[in-house]
């Protein structure tokens, strides 16, 4: 259990033996992980959980400092702001019932992020650099490739948006999202930046 942890994030539709587990063993897997500096974030709802590095302590707070085990990375500011779309249409589709699972096609994401990208004489190019993004965000494990026809989608190929974005793409981050997207065009305009960290 703790490795499967470890590893990344457990989902209950993909395991549900492994969740029923997880559930049972919360309270001595957090016990267990806080020792190794880790929280255990999980949200029996949405049928997630994952580990997380626990804060570090402020520098004049007394005790040890432990090595991050859940590796760090910089977002590009593209990336950044795909995330922030996802996570806004997924509060939007929340909001209309119905569904639990949010499928996008690939066209449809690209429109999302075509409105705030400024205009390209070359459109292949700027295709191939949305397509990047989707592929890195894919890569985090905030949207999953569906194959076309195969009974969750129909037509073209499309992404299920997962839910565990709501886990690191907050409602005080959302809240502030159109005050940011001034900023996320002007930025756009310099070029690539980047605009936020996320843990692994």
């Amino acid at each position: 259990m703790a490795v499967a942890l470890l590893k990344g994030v457990v989902y209950r539709e993909e395991d549900e033996r492994l969740w029923g587990a997880l559930l049972d063993l919360q309270a001595r897997l957090r016990d267990y992980m806080a020792v190794l500096g880790l929280d255990l974030v999980l949200d029996e709802a949405e049928g997630y959980a994952f580990l997380k590095s626990r804060p570090e302590p402020a520098e004049d707070e007394a005790g040890p400092r432990l090595r991050r085990l859940v590796a760090r990375r910089p977002l590009s500011f593209p990336v950044s702001l795909l995330l922030a779309l996802l996570r806004k249409k997924l509060v939007e589709f929340d909001a209309g019932g119905g569904d639990t699972r949010l499928v996008l096609t690939r066209d449809e994401i690209l429109e999302l992020v075509r409105v705030f990208l400024p205009d390209s004489s070359n459109e292949a190019r700027l295709i191939d650099q949305i397509d990047a993004q989707i592929n890195k965000v894919v890569e985090l494990g905030f949207l999953r490739r569906l194959k076309p026809g195969g009974g969750m989608v129909v037509g073209p190929a499309g992404f299920e948006v997962r839910r565990i974005l709501k886990a690191f793409v907050d409602a005080q981050w959302l809240a502030d999202f159109d005050a940011r997207l001034a900023d996320y065009q002007a930025h756009l305009a310099g070029g690539e930046r980047a605009a936020g960290d996320v843990d692994e």
